[in-house]
């Protein structure tokens, strides 16, 4: 197995502050951590927490000593964010971290004083979200990730390993925001490359199903899965319906790939958590969001499950394993 983690963060890693004094403030700051995921931790979540927390205490401020957390998850149902993000205002805690598209935009339209982190995939100036990557504005900064943008270089990957396949199929959560400029730059590659793009939705467990059902009757030779928050948290399911229906599956997130899917190019999550851990601790410590530069990490990583790839019985081309982060075999 061999892994490299490539790039680093656009506008510099920002510098550790000094560490805060051992002895507890009287009034603890509190995080509100808002999230459409699930109450019950993966692997992949509790990594980029964790990551969250080093940022933190880069930034001086230890959980339960200086700081503490207020969550509030919306178990995979995006519709619940907006009223879980008001509580979190009720609640009156000072900082707000919001964990993908929909969160970032139920905290925007919840609190225009409270401090607000996030964690996005599209362009948050064309969503709306702040005025400007340099210069935020506003109560809103964070870091915005490429998934979209990384739509056409998938697709490209795909017609790497499988040379004469002249039909995908897309899988997206139309609950995303951020899905209807993924989806649009999917289909500018799949004209460039001269690949037929089926397009499959779903919000839902069983939506999934469905779209697997469906996937079965185009006749597709690849099927692209969208990086999604919902999406991810549904792996197993999604991972199995691949292998059962013997499809070459393409990933945003390496969790799919370690989770038995067959291949994956995204970033690594745990950059851009332990960053938006930095700025909530200066944050904490005074800082404006508005001067806050929004960070475009750019730390790519492509990863090969090589014992997938055999049972569908793939060859996986060596241009493409020796341009590998990391082979699971």
């Amino acid at each position: 197995m061999k892994r490299r983690v490539l790039g680093s963060l656009i506008g510099g890693v920002v510098a550790a502050l000094p560490s805060l004094p051992d002895a507890q403030p009287r009034s603890m700051p509190v995080i509100g951590w808002l999230g459409s995921g699930s109450s019950a931790l993966t692997s992949s979540s509790t990594n980029n927490r964790d990551a969250f927390r080093l940022g933190l205490r880069e930034a001086g401020y230890f959980e339960g000593r200086n700081v503490a957390f207020e969550n509030r998850l919306a178990e995979n149902r995006y519709d619940r964010l907006p009223g879980l993000a008001n509580e979190l205002v009720d609640r009156k805690v000072q900082l707000i971290v919001a964990i993908g598209d929909p969160a970032a935009h139920a905290a925007k339209a919840a609190t225009t004083t409270i401090p607000v982190v996030f964690v996005v995939g599209d362009d948050p100036v064309a969503a709306g979200l702040i005025a400007s990557l340099a210069r935020p504005a506003g109560n809103l900064t964070g870091v915005t990730v490429l998934t979209g943008e990384l739509g056409p270089k998938r697709i490209e990957l795909l017609r790497e390993l499988l040379p004469g396949i002249g039909t995908i199929a897309l899988l997206s959560n139309p609950a995303n925001p951020a899905s209807e400029r993924a989806i649009r730059d999917a289909r500018s590659a799949a004209r460039i490359l001269k690949v037929q793009l089926h397009e499959l939705s779903a919000a839902t467990e069983s939506e999934i199903d469905a779209a697997f059902v469906a996937l079965a009757s185009l006749g597709a030779g690849a099927l692209l899965v969208e990086a999604d928050q919902l999406l991810l948290a549904r792996r197993e399911q999604i991972v199995a319906l691949a292998a059962g229906s013997a499809i070459p599956t393409m990933f945003g997130f390496r969790a799919f790939a370690v989770a038995g899917g067959l291949i994956s190019f995204g970033q690594d999550l745990t950059v851009p958590f332990r960053q938006i851990g930095v700025y909530a601790g200066r944050i904490l410590s005074g800082a404006r969001p508005a001067d806050l530069p929004v960070a475009q990490p750019i730390a790519v990583e492509l990863v090969v499950n090589l014992e997938t790839a055999k049972t569908l019985g793939l060859t996986i081309p060596p241009s493409l394993l020796v341009r590998a982060d990391e082979v699971i075999e």
